[in-house]
């Protein structure tokens, strides 16, 4: 009974190395599995200068449940890159601070 525990013993110790790499290969498999879905949800804006663009209402800009969700429209003055711009109101009046394409839509 010990003799074959023992032999047992040996033949899963040897397959251990087996056992790992298929385990790395699945969680290598998931990780590309969940990186490709999180990635495909991604939308990528991409705004040129001079569109028309609208954000998102902050929480405090809404009354109730009925006020608009979006304020605007604003011009794109300047594109700085990953997602960044520079906004100027229609007026002509700059905003002072820059914005994340996350926050905008199309006007």
């Amino acid at each position: 009974m010990a003799k074959e525990s023992n032999e047992e013993r040996k033949v899963n110790l040897d397959l251990l190395d087996e056992v790992r790499k298929k385990v790395r290969i699945k969680a290598e498999v998931l990780k590309r599995r969940v990186e490709y879905k999180h990635s495909s949800k991604l939308w990528s804006h991409r705004f040129q200068v001079v569109d028309l663009v609208m954000w998102k209402a902050h929480p405090y800009q809404l009354d109730n449940k009925l006020s608009l969700k979006w304020t605007g429209p604003f011009r794109v003055t300047e594109v700085l890159g990953n997602g960044t711009y520079k906004l100027e109101m229609l007026e002509g009046g700059a905003i002072p601070r820059t914005w994340n394409a996350v926050n905008f839509k199309f006007y």
